[in-house]
């Protein structure tokens, strides 16, 4: 039976609850100003666009290179195994956790298909997020569980990927992945947040997607970049003001600090 390797300390829920409401665009930008360059994991999109957005604990998987001799149906047993690893992870993974598999950026073979995010729903995890393909697109488009990938392929994982290790430091879309980050997911892809910003990260995002959101309602009624984005401070006042008078996106381009 699988132990896991790493014991961290609970993450408050409220946190992870309002990270999945924060848009990937602020996500991105917060960790950026903490210096944070590349968070975003860049190629994978959701199998099922009906069911993409989804916050949780990373669950890490790592893959190499199958090998002929060791990666053969008969590795797939009907009872626990400890050389299936894949299978020991989706029956082993937390309630609200997002299973991350390093695939080395590799989707000549599937990752997974769909019987395996369907245990996953089944038991409450999170979502399945792979650098590599998935196989039955078709099902997991139909699934009402997030799953991401670049691409779907047919071939069976045992082609060309071995798992190899659990919930360690992985490379996903060579976006670094630590066991218990927050994975974050919406219609635009996949943010990894970092464990110890995740609190933080969660206020400056939702304040910034506050912001962005009056910015788009002044500059869709016309008015130039210049001076409004990125705001100036008496921008930032009229924001406050329009905030004070009840956040009307009726009102956005007449509220006016000190008027």
């Amino acid at each position: 039976m699988y132990e896991p390797k790493t014991k961290l300390c609970p993450l408050d829920p409220s946190v992870v609850r309002r990270l999945k409401e924060v848009s990937s665009g602020s996500l991105t930008t917060e960790l950026f100003k903490k210096g944070l360059r590349q968070c975003f994991l860049v190629g994978l999109v959701p199998m099922n666009r009906n069911a993409v957005r989804f916050a949780g604990e990373a669950f890490t998987m790592r893959m190499i290179p199958a090998r002929e001799d060791l990666d053969t149906i008969e590795t797939l047993t009907p009872h626990p195994n400890p050389d299936n690893l894949q299978w020991e992870a989706v029956e082993n993974i937390p309630p609200g956790h997002v299973l991350v598999i390093d695939s080395r950026n590799d989707p000549r073979a599937a990752s997974a298909g769909a019987m395996l995010p369907t245990r996953m729903k089944v038991r409450g995890a999170a979502a399945i997020v792979t650098d590599g393909a998935f196989r039955d697109g078709q099902e997991l488009a139909r699934l009402d569980f997030p799953a991401y990938a670049r691409q779907v392929t047919a071939s069976t994982r045992l082609s060309y990927h071995r798992v190899a290790d659990l919930n360690i430091p992985i490379a996903c879309a060579d976006v670094a992945v630590y066991p218990g980050d927050v994975i974050v997911g919406d219609g635009d892809g996949i943010t990894v947040v970092p464990r110890h910003l995740a609190a933080e990260i969660a206020d400056l995002g939702e304040k910034r997607d506050e912001l962005e959101k009056y910015l788009s309602y002044r500059i869709g009624a016309g008015e130039p970049l210049y001076g409004v984005y990125p705001p100036t401070p008496a921008v930032r006042a009229d924001f406050e003001a329009w905030k004070r008078a009840g956040a009307d996106p009726a009102r956005a381009t007449t509220i006016r600090a000190g008027a």
